[in-house]
């Protein structure tokens, strides 16, 4: 009787789990997760590896430091015959990479090689982008940089939110994965290079970089504000009543703003901003000093503002 294959997998979040369960379905003899601690300052709005792991009896780990020498040794004496990351958060150093016997594999939230690095959906959609998906590539010592051997595209609607297109993506990681993995276990796969010319790295982002700067076009407002919609922190501007964060907000309108200058209005009991650009975008989440901005007074912005109209600049 043939004897399954190992391998020892680092995974977090829905990509994590969705991808753990079709090894599973495949008869990968997962012998270690390595995954972690949920932070108690995140909101945690996706699933638990470690429940999933739990339910098939996986013993699984949850160290500071994945490349800590004490956890080398232990996933070491597994001796895998493959190792697997699925949006786990940290870098996996040489001594990792160098462990399985038939090689490391990454999952990555983009199409290789645009957007390699960290959060990549959220850039595609601050970039605009009409297409993101998910990559099965060979982990290097150069971040996402691999040969690929499996991607799924999926397209981003004009008003898609980021979690919506992470959903997506998630899907896309499983049939990506469910695709290329019988032929990943029988030796099959033939890597190609990415030309990393072709495509661009991105860092990481904090709240802060929600700040809505009113003077931008309003379609890279309205990127921003979907890029960064909840469970993300969201998009937010000053006033002298409070922050006010924009939670959800539609494409601009064809016409132009009334105004010629960015302008925070009513049309209709309708919330509208005019930006830099002279376009309107419909706002249809917005939240003054953490309460939500109610919109059913004739006039609603003079409640809160003192006046029917609000300058953005």
């Amino acid at each position: 009787m043939t004897k399954a294959p190992t391998a020892v997998v680092f995974a977090y979040h829905n990509v994590g789990v969705r991808c753990l369960a079709v090894l599973l379905a495949h008869g990968v003899e997962v012998v270690r997760v390595i995954t972690h601690r949920d932070n108690p300052a995140e909101t945690i709005w996706f699933d638990s590896v470690a429940e999933l792991a739990g339910r098939y009896d996986i013993p699984v780990i949850t160290p500071e430091n994945a490349n800590d020498p004490a956890t080398v040794a232990e996933l070491a004496a597994l001796q895998p015959d493959f190792i697997f990351s699925f949006y786990y958060r940290q870098m996996l150093g040489a001594p990792l990479l160098a462990l399985p016997r038939r090689g490391a594999w990454n999952m990555h939230g983009s199409l290789l090689p645009k957007y390699r690095g960290r959060v990549p959906v959220n850039w595609a959609i601050i970039h605009g982008e009409r297409e993101t998906g998910a990559t099965l590539h060979e982990m290097v010592a150069k971040p996402d940089a691999g040969g690929i051997i499996a991607q799924q595209a999926v397209p981003i609607l004009p008003d898609d939110t980021a979690f919506e297109v992470f959903n997506k993506v998630t899907v896309a990681a499983e049939m990506a994965l469910d695709r290329i993995l019988p032929d990943l276990l029988a030796g099959h796969v033939h890597p190609l290079p990415q030309n990393l010319a072709t495509g661009n790295y991105c860092g990481g982002r904090t709240a802060e970089d929600g700040r809505i700067d009113w003077n931008r076009s309003a379609a890279a407002i309205h990127n921003l504000i979907r890029a960064v919609a909840p469970p993300y922190p969201g998009a937010f501007f000053d006033t002298p009543q409070g922050r006010v964060r924009v939670l959800r907000s539609l494409r601009p309108l064809p016409q132009p703003g009334p105004f010629g200058r960015p302008t925070l209005f009513f049309d209709d009991r309708r919330l509208l901003a005019e930006c830099g650009d002279g376009r309107v975008l419909p706002l249809l989440a917005v939240e003054l000093a953490g309460a939500p901005l109610q919109t059913t007074n004739d006039n609603p912005l003079g409640i809160f503002f003192g006046a029917n109209t609000l300058p953005l600049t």
